[in-house]
């Protein structure tokens, strides 16, 4: 391993690892083109169907193969190469993405039914959910192998930023390329950041793999990383917490149809507003790499996490856009808090050779939690409008996280220091 001699309170300490470095392109061109892909997706399927439950399948055409397949994901990253099965997945994503610049060509799809193009599209985001469930293990495994254990947290903190400056420029170049060039060739952009990573990890070392059997059958391996998480109450309820904001919480995925028929803005203010909580967590995921939380971070992340369900409440109340694209600046700078304090805390907590495990576990809790936020707010704007489904998912974030504060003194006394 590569390795650097940390110095005390250097917020800097990890990038000085060149491995680490190349992980972070590969970080931030992953999540830069899912997002942009997501985005022109949302666009395109709105576009030809103008149902905002449409949005919501979208959604749960990822997170079903993506949490059907996440113990057996986890299982498999444990037990091999992690560098090629991030590669297997990278490929596997070029692939999708050119499936989805074909299929949103109009050439390429003439004489298709308005119903055939939309099944075609959800079978490919379908296929992506199975490559999904086997990214996420094997990238979250392979930060431990880059930085020495003293820099999980400032790595982690790097990580995320990379994360969400990806999930902020996708977005926000996902709609200025439609508004400029169209859904077709905004998606070419997609399969060329896919390239791009794959060129990244190739210049990365393979690693070594700790998996350790000990005897345990098949079952008791598959389902060794959620023992751990449920035996181990800290993780357990961050991962929790998040899952349940994100889930009721999450307004992103009705975007398409709040600028269209709420806001009546195009596809540029799409953009923006489809960036505006990645540009939110970015600024935290710098403030708090020169300012880490040691102090009372439990109570910091319930704080946060309540103030994230009020900002979702003052967007879908929100008739203007300038007011709604604040409301989203700061609920990501919160999710940002949580953000920071969870991965800190899996890296900290599970033993290596059981990330790949875990981190399908947290993709299952947290990750998948995103695409059933964006089915429950496309079957909710179905079953009660579009605003009032909003605000329903925010005051249920509240409550979600005033019960944590009274049932979970684990949460109220987490301490990150240790």
């Amino acid at each position: 391993m590569d390795t650097a001699t940390p110095v005390k309170n250097d917020p800097y300490a990890s990038l000085r690892i060149q491995e680490f470095n190349f992980y972070l392109v590969i970080r931030f061109a992953i999540v830069f083109a899912l997002s942009m892909q997501f985005t022109i997706i949302e666009w395109k399927v709105y576009a030809l169907s103008h149902d905002p439950f449409t949005l919501g399948l979208i959604g749960l055409a990822e997170v079903i193969p993506a949490v059907l397949l996440a113990p057996f994901a986890g299982h498999m990253v444990d037990k091999r190469e992690k560098r090629g099965m991030l590669l297997a997945c990278i490929i596997s994503y070029i692939v999708i993405g050119t499936g989805l610049f074909l299929l949103t060509w109009d050439r390429a799809v003439q004489g298709f039914s308005t119903q055939l193009v939309l099944n075609l599209i959800y079978a490919l985001v379908f296929l992506g959910g199975i490559v999904r469930a086997f990214t996420s293990p094997s990238n979250f495994s392979m930060l431990a192998l880059l930085v020495p254990r003293s820099l999980y947290a400032n790595a982690s903190t790097w990580s995320s930023s990379a994360w969400q400056i990806g999930g902020m420029t996708g977005p926000a170049l996902g709609g200025l390329f439609i508004h400029l060039f169209g859904v077709h060739w905004s998606m070419l952009v997609v399969v060329a950041f896919f390239v791009l990573s794959m060129f990244c990890l190739l210049q990365i070392k393979p690693k070594p793999i700790y998996y350790k059997s000990q005897g345990e059958s098949f079952i008791e391996g598959l389902t060794k990383g959620m023992r751990f998480v449920w035996n181990t109450k800290v993780v357990l309820n961050a991962m929790a917490l998040d899952m349940f904001a994100v889930l009721f919480g999450g307004a992103t995925a009705m975007l398409p149809a709040f600028a269209t028929d709420v806001l009546h803005v195009g596809s540029l203010e799409f953009g923006f507003l489809r960036a505006a909580v990645a540009v939110g967590s970015l600024v935290t995921m710098f403030i708090l790499a020169y300012r880490p939380l040691v102090n009372k971070p439990g109570i910091k992340l319930l704080a946060a996490v309540f103030g994230f369900g009020l900002c979702i409440i003052i967007f879908g109340l929100s008739t203007s856009f300038y007011l709604s694209f604040f409301a989203l600046l700061l609920s990501g700078m919160l999710d940002g808090i949580s953000v920071i304090i969870r991965q800190t805390i899996l890296q900290l907590k599970t033993p290596d050779d059981m990330r790949g495990r875990v981190a399908s576990v947290s993709s299952m809790f947290v990750g998948s939690s995103n695409e059933l936020g964006a089915f429950e707010s496309g079957f909710m704007a179905r079953a009660l409008g579009l605003v009032p489904s909003v605000v329903f998912g925010g005051c249920v974030t509240l409550g979600v996280v005033i019960t944590t504060y009274i049932i979970s003194p684990a949460m109220r006394k987490l301490d990150l220091k240790a």
